[in-house]
């Protein structure tokens, strides 16, 4: 079996990068080396990535050409194999089947399927649907290569190596080299990765769309898309409190919480941030992983309570903790369904969001009124038939539960980007807690709920 070398370049793919190397380390071609080239991810890309036994080769400016050839610089292998850090071989065989024709001397490259996921966007799935299909071609005049996932051998690469100045389209630049020069690049269907974007810019999404739906409707391009599952994933609970935990009918709400948590099958960590030490000492006692003493700061009224999970997700990550998914619950809603939680994890990772929140639809009027001048406003469609309004509303239950990744708290965007609602269909379980008299409903019907 000959040495592989791999070759991921990075530039902040810590949603993806876990994922990517969790299936190349789980591939049934075992001789193989793994060099990330990245350049200055600004988010944890790298230390996601250094939880496997990989090779780190830093670079300042990005040319893509020019980064692969950095990483050969410092490989072993006699098989180069290119695969971007966003992308996830969808089997254990992917690099075997990646690399079985390298050993035919008139074959310069092979390069590999990429497959969409239901998530990408309509003119991106249209592009990879069209451009790599089922059968498997040997290409003598075509010079299409794509290096999001190819391989190629090493002493072809030492006498063709990648233009370092191109911007883009390094790979097909290449490709036109050595074909010109006599040489077979082969297409392997059979080495496939999951791709989420696609590899043209721009179109018409109407048209786009018209072409997916063609498309998708052939039984030839049917595709299975979970490209992770959750239960692969890190993912920690973050409980933020401040003061002493609240009671209903003489049970802390805390308790409710973690028990919550904990009911998920996803779930890895449990984080309790909280300025009080009596809730530390409880906290400890019902099996919390970690927790955080909140500086006086972050228990003004007015801080928010995504400052509290970025300050508890800093401090995670301080102690070399790294997870791929946040969920945050707070202690106020005891009536939570138990299959929310995990729900909305999976909505988060198969359906693509960068954020989930619990959300329950609002099918009457609502008034907002100026703080300034405590004038009312009525949103524009309130009087109208249900049948014909324009628009649903939602009303958002971030501390019911909102699932997320950590780059957007550590950016405060944990809303500006793809954002799904899972909806609360069972009443009840949007009350919270935060005065006497939702206390007093809450409390009213804590019985009944318990025994079911």
């Amino acid at each position: 079996m000959i040495l592989a070398s791999i070759i991921i370049r990075t530039k902040n793919e810590e949603r993806w990068i876990s994922s990517c190397l969790r299936s190349v380390y789980s591939q049934t071609y075992t001789n193989f080396e793994v060099i990330l080239v990245d350049n200055n991810s600004t988010d944890r890309t790298v230390e996601k990535a250094k939880k496997f036994p990989i090779k780190l080769v830093t670079i300042e400016d990005f040319f893509p050409g020019k980064a692969i050839n950095d990483g050969i610089q410092k490989s072993s292998g006699k098989y180069i194999v290119c695969l971007s850090g966003h992308c996830i071989p969808t089997s254990n065989d992917w690099l075997k089947n990646l690399v079985a024709d390298l050993n035919l001397k008139d074959v310069a490259g092979v390069y590999g399927r990429q497959e969409s996921l239901s998530f990408t966007s309509d003119i991106d799935k249209r592009d990879l649907l069209i451009t790599f299909g089922l059968d498997k071609k040997i290409q003598i005049k075509d010079s299409f290569f794509h290096n999001a996932n190819s391989a190629f051998r090493k002493d072809i690469w030492k006498k063709f190596p990648f233009d370092e100045n191109a911007t883009n389209i390094e790979d097909r630049l290449w490709g036109e080299k050595v074909v010109a020069d006599g040489y077979k690049i082969i297409y392997e269907p059979n080495a496939s990765v999951y791709h989420w974007h696609g590899i043209h810019q721009g179109s018409d999404p109407v048209r786009a769309r018209n072409t997916v739906k063609i498309l998708e409707s052939m039984s030839s391009m049917s595709f299975n898309d979970i490209h992770t599952h959750p239960i692969d994933l890190n993912i920690v609970a973050v409980i933020p409190l401040r003061g002493e935990t609240r009671e209903i009918c003489g049970e802390p709400l805390l308790e409710h919480t973690i028990t919550s948590a904990k009911e998920s099958k996803y779930i890895d960590k449990l984080v309790v941030s909280t300025d009080s030490s009596e809730v530390e000492i409880f906290a400890r006692g019902l099996g919390v992983d970690v927790i955080f003493s909140r500086p006086e700061k972050l228990s003004e009224e007015y801080i928010n309570v995504f400052d509290v999970l970025k300050y508890s997700v800093n401090g995670l990550e301080e102690q070399g903790m790294h997870f791929d998914i946040i969920v945050l619950l707070e202690e106020i809603y005891p009536f939570r369904d138990k299959h929310a939680i995990d729900s909305m994890i999976e909505l988060l990772v198969y359906k693509g969001y960068d954020t989930v929140v619990a959300a329950t639809r609002e099918v009457r009027g609502l008034w907002s009124q100026s703080k300034s001048d405590n004038k009312l406003k009525l949103n524009d469609d309130a009087l109208m038939p249900k049948s014909l309004k324009k628009s649903d509303l939602f009303i958002s239950m971030p501390g019911l539960c909102c699932v997320t990744y950590p780059e957007l708290i550590r950016d405060n965007s944990v809303f500006n980007h793809k954002v799904g609602l899972y909806e609360i269909l069972n009443p009840i379980s949007s009350i919270s807690i935060r005065d006497k008299t939702s206390d007093r409903l809450a409390s009213s019907i804590f019985q009944i709920w318990n025994n079911n």
